[in-house]
């Protein structure tokens, strides 16, 4: 963690301060210089530093203004911001901190304080994104929980609304898992559930494409911007890939080898159909793709994309 690299924003109207700071700093870590505050709003907007260095008083929008306007986005509001000023007095600071700065660095500048008050923050908001990483990942197969599932569920229905454009969401259940962890242990169990989340996760080749551990042995798969037939030959793929894995499964009805089950739905969502009543029909598909002799994937056949 000593080792921590990042992406700065340094945002002052002083040429000298921002070749300075520039000095110290870039042997370090990407830094990024803005010349005023309507300058610095844009890069770090398009940049997203991981800490913005902000002077207090500058010509037009001082750092006030500035640090205000960061934190209504929510794009841009958990960066730390850490104003640099020649004020020091215990009102200034106390105004900073009440706007939401982090820390104050004092003008002149001394090196080395600079780079360990830096530091330290990187390190604070190093933990804050593994811990929340963290709270998002399936514990036993590395890949995203429920909780993150549901996050980017709505997230990704709601984008597809606006842009109207075709969401294909799949549930995925290992055939006859409950018999397999009977016979041949829980360990050996865990060790399929994570085989196959690897699986599906390494056929999924866009990066907006999502496979979470959705409780027990399912999995949901959110494919954004997919149709329907496009989607069900993923899902197909994946299907086929499983069985190939060659997981001896004795008591499988279906195959000598573990296989999968997968029921799923494509639509452009709407305003007057909810994510829950979208979702029932994917389960709905599942339960036919059972209970047609698993290991198959059964998808909406209806008018939808």
């Amino acid at each position: 963690m000593d080792d921590i690299r990042g992406t700065l924003l340094v945002i002052d109207d002083a040429q000298d301060n921002r070749t300075l700071l520039f000095e110290i700093l870039s042997d370090s870590y990407k830094v990024i210089l803005a010349k005023d505050g309507v300058q610095g709003i844009e890069l770090t907007k398009k940049h997203l530093p991981d800490v913005i260095l902000l002077d207090v008083i500058m010509p037009g929008m001082d750092g006030y203004q500035v640090i205000k306007l960061l934190k209504q986005s929510e794009e841009t509001m958990h960066i730390p911001v850490i104003f640099i000023s020649s004020m020091s007095t215990t009102d200034d600071e106390e105004r900073g901190f009440q706007l939401g700065a982090v820390d104050y660095i004092t003008k002149p500048f001394h090196p080395a304080i600079v780079k360990a008050r830096i530091k330290n923050h990187l390190r604070e908001c190093y933990q804050k994104k593994l811990l929340s990483e963290l709270a998002l990942v399936d514990g036993l197969t590395g890949i995203y929980n429920r909780r993150f599932c549901d996050k980017e569920m709505d997230k990704t229905w709601n984008i597809c609304r606006r842009n109207k454009s075709c969401l294909s969401v799949a549930m995925i259940d290992i055939d006859y898992f409950k018999s397999y962890n009977d016979h041949y242990g829980h360990a050996l169990g865990d060790e399929v559930l994570r085989r196959t989340a690897k699986s599906i996760n390494n056929h999924l080749k866009r990066p907006n494409d999502v496979v979470a551990r959705y409780g027990g042995e399912e999995f949901l798969v959110i494919l954004p911007n997919t149709q329907a037939r496009e989607a069900k030959r993923i899902l197909n793929e994946i299907c086929y890939l499983i069985e190939n894995n060659t997981i001896k499964h004795e008591l499988s009805s279906v195959s000598h080898y573990l296989t999968i089950s997968a029921g799923g739905a494509s639509m452009i969502p709407e305003q007057d159909i909810t994510i829950e009543s979208f979702l029932k029909k994917v389960d709905v598909n599942l339960y036919q793709a059972k209970a047609q002799g698993r290991n198959r994937v059964c998808w909406q056949q209806d008018d939808n994309p």
